[in-house]
């Protein structure tokens, strides 16, 4: 296996998501800087820093050379960073040393590999954002088609009370509901420049500085902090715990349906499963098992970002590079989860008569609760719980059902409806109904 599972040609139908991943290769990040240096260019001819003609020849050479990212291997292992090699080979590509000196003009590495992260993180969040809308519409017509769906409720892995697929399916949907909307804060606190010079101050660029950043903000369809962010890393740290709320939602929904396609269950079926090298008859979760284990990936890897709050003084060589280590793989992960959310969802197939199967499989006793509470209209609730409690204990030594129980044991009392699956599904098709509304209106 490769040093990571996302870089592995053997696991890469498993885990990498081709869009994301193609954000984040080297090739992808020398284009980012790249483009981040044209813009800069252009942003200080326009207040007169360099000469006008340079930034054309510095923004022209910024989309048409290419650079070899091998190339920069030796002296990136020396710098640590990819901008000194990186505006070494530009240069001398360029071929126009009166322009080319102009390059980089007051600007620090962290500038350009900050700005040019902040362009791929854009295309990130685009493409969650649109997988997050679909992935919430195929859950929306999922709970409303089976808002009156029932099926067991299960608590501790017992059988607890019932409520209905519908059910099921809006909590999966609704925290994805919420992460959909605290999305554009999220872009807010990534999508932004960084344009702060040597150390924070920006000096190098005197007095047209803040000038200069606004308009290489506006060149890059990015937004001017105002200030610089070389040590403030929180808005990255609010991205990696956004995408770790996310991909742990999905981790859930996969967690479910690794339980509910037991073969012992089957209440749903998979639209495809995974063979076994040895046992011909199986078809394993494979998808909601990838969710599972993406979700415990990103948890961990976040953990790092966190850390990497702690940047010391104006730059931290260390917190930086433990960034490069995780982000991308946060990222990586929330592209293939999002994406392997909305298969898995839209080849669903709940299957109905197993869930009435594990229903009646209780012998009633999902029901103890509803009759505890039917009995205490009349009784001391204390008094209903202690004669429900004796029936339940009774099922299996006498191999009968609660109903029948009850209805031979207690006299006098109503019991319309208590051992109806439909009457006992209590609020469980109206939050289905909610959520598939509120899917709806997302999609307006």
């Amino acid at each position: 296996m490769a040093a990571s599972i996302y870089d592995s040609a053997m696991f890469r139908d498993l885990v990498q998501d081709r869009e994301t991943a193609a954000l984040f290769s080297d090739t992808a990040e020398l284009r980012a800087m790249l483009l981040v240096w044209g813009a800069l260019a252009k942003a200080q001819a326009g207040v007169g820093l360099i000469p006008s003609d340079a930034a054309d020849a510095i923004q022209r050479a910024a989309l048409e050379i290419q650079i070899d990212p091998a190339a920069l291997a030796a002296e990136t292992g020396r710098n640590a960073v990819v901008v000194p090699g990186l505006a070494s080979a530009f240069r001398n590509e360029m071929k126009a040393p009166e322009h080319a000196q102009h390059l980089h003009y007051g600007a620090t590495s962290q500038d350009i590999a900050d700005t040019a992260l902040a362009l791929r993180l854009r295309q990130v969040l685009v493409l969650a954002e649109t997988r997050l809308a679909g992935l919430i519409g195929i859950l929306g017509r999922m709970a409303a088609d089976h808002a009156e769906t029932p099926m067991l409720a299960r608590t501790y892995g017992q059988a607890a009370v019932v409520t209905s697929f519908g059910a099921i399916a809006a909590s999966w949907g609704a925290p994805l509901i919420d992460a959909l909307e605290e999305l554009p804060r999220i872009r807010d606190r990534v999508l932004r420049v960084s344009l702060s010079g040597a150390a924070g101050t920006l000096s190098a660029m005197g007095p047209e500085g803040p000038a200069v950043r606004a308009a290489f903000a506006q060149g890059l369809g990015l937004s001017d902090p105002g200030h610089s962010w070389h040590s403030d890393r929180t808005g990255l740290a609010a991205l990696s715990a956004w995408a770790t709320r996310l991909t742990g939602s999905l981790g859930k929904m996969g967690a479910d349906l690794c339980l509910l396609t037991r073969t012992d269950l089957g209440e749903v079926m998979l639209g495809s499963g995974g063979g076994s090298s040895t046992m011909p008859q199986k078809s394993n979760p494979v998808g909601p098992s990838v969710l599972v284990a993406i979700a415990s990936h990103v948890a961990g890897l976040n953990g790092v970002m966190q850390s990497s709050i702690v940047h010391r003084e104006q730059r931290d060589g260390g917190a930086w590079i433990a960034e490069w280590m995780s982000l991308p793989q946060i990222c990586l992960g929330l592209g293939r989860a999002l994406a392997l959310a909305s298969e898995e969802a839209d080849g669903l197939a709940p299957m109905p008569d197993r869930m009435r199967a594990s229903i009646d499989a209780t012998r009633g006793a999902v029901f103890a609760e509803a009759l505890t509470f039917r009995l205490a209209r009349s009784l001391p609730r204390p008094d209903a719980q202690t004669l429900v409690k004796g029936l339940c204990a009774r099922l299996t030594d006498e191999d009968t059902t609660l109903p029948a129980l009850a209805g031979r044991e207690i006299v006098g009392h109503d019991l319309d409806g208590v051992f109806d699956p439909a009457a006992q599904m209590g609020s469980a098709p109206d939050e289905a109904r909610a959520f598939a509304e509120a899917a709806l209106q997302l999609a307006k």
